[in-house]
């Protein structure tokens, strides 16, 4: 119980939840044994602080009994002293599968019941985040993708990072809660499934432990280090603005890794939509590989150009002045 508590503790006293300080919790609960965990350890850090703590349910309604799972995890949020709990039915839809329409669905109805200023805890574990790094780095989409979830992403918080889901199981029994076994959690149909019983297990046994600690460290120092690397890209962006554009020469004395950053964060700010790495070195050759060569389509109908040494973005089929050369 103590290592749970302290999680708890830890992360809603850091001076990176500063701003949330005073605000009621808002405990996100699926009646599993990790979202249980958290919302006793959170029901003790606010008796301790005087603090209420509001629970949420959120039944996806996509097995069979499952508002009865979700009444069941209700009741057990009130026993565990839990000031306001409110249960929530959605609808999960749109692009993307059922696992992606589901955490839409979620997250939306958890903004719907958070008190302002409140912190939303949700309980994903170290295990949750390693087979978040896994994920990202089958997909080969950079470091950003493999550095894992933040503990703190305003209002989104993630004490149980570090704490393993063995512990918040253990944690249950101890309290004699009663968690659901999400069947899905171990359908091989969903690839975070098969990670989760045939991939890390194996890698376990291969690399003789530890794995899930060290691919959850692996993330963290890729955190810092593309934190970092925002930080110079949000500077140089501002020296190299232009009036509608990015100063080409001056951002192509800059690494490779800042120039990319620059240019992502700018072509969102102009609108263009899902961004690949692909785009973004495209886009890159127009500053470090600069050959005379024709603009780059991108997302959205959009078109990123080199004109007169600046970076420009229009729609296509509008004009921009072309015809003088680049010097």
């Amino acid at each position: 119980m103590s290592e749970i508590r302290v999680a708890v503790r830890r992360l809603l006293d850091s001076e990176e939840a500063a701003e949330h300080r005073g605000a009621p919790p808002l405990v996100a609960c699926s009646g599993g044994p990790d979202s249980l965990a958290l919302a006793a350890a959170t029901a003790y850090f606010g008796r301790r602080r005087g603090v209420p703590v509001h629970g949420v349910v959120v039944d996806h309604a996509l097995q069979e009994g499952s508002s009865e799972v979700a009444a069941r995890a209700a009741e057990q949020l009130v026993a565990l002293g839990l000031t306001e709990v409110n249960t929530v039915r959605v609808r999960p839809d749109g692009a993307g599968g059922t696992e992606a329409a589901a955490r839409r669905a979620r997250y939306a109805a958890l903004r719907r019941y958070r008190p302002e200023g409140s912190p939303v805890l949700l309980g994903h574990t170290l295990d949750d985040q390693a087979e978040t790094v896994l994920l990202g780095l089958g997909r080969g989409s950079g470091a950003r993708s493999i550095a894992g979830m933040r503990p703190l992403d305003a209002p989104w918080a993630r004490p149980f990072l570090g704490v393993s889901r063995s512990t918040t199981e253990a944690a249950c029994s101890e309290l004699g809660l009663g968690p659901w076994r999400d069947p899905h959690n171990a359908d091989s149909r969903f690839t975070r499934a098969r990670l989760r019983s045939e991939v890390l297990p194996l890698m376990e046994e291969v690399l003789q432990g530890g794995v899930a600690s060290a691919l959850s460290r692996t993330a963290a120092q890729l955190r810092e280090d593309a934190d970092a690397l925002d930080s110079v890209a949000e500077e140089t962006c501002e020296r190299v603005r232009r009036a509608g554009g990015l100063d080409a020469r001056a951002l192509s004395g800059h690494p490779s890794a800042v120039r990319r950053r620059v240019l992502r964060n700018w072509l969102s700010e102009r609108g263009v939509p899902e961004l690949s790495d692909s785009h973004l070195r495209a886009a890159d050759a127009l500053v470090g590989d600069w050959r005379g060569q024709g603009g780059h389509a991108l997302p959205g109908g959009y078109e990123l150009i080199r004109a007169r040494g600046t970076l420009l973005v229009e729609c296509r089929g509008r004009g921009i002045d072309r015809r003088s050369s680049d010097g």
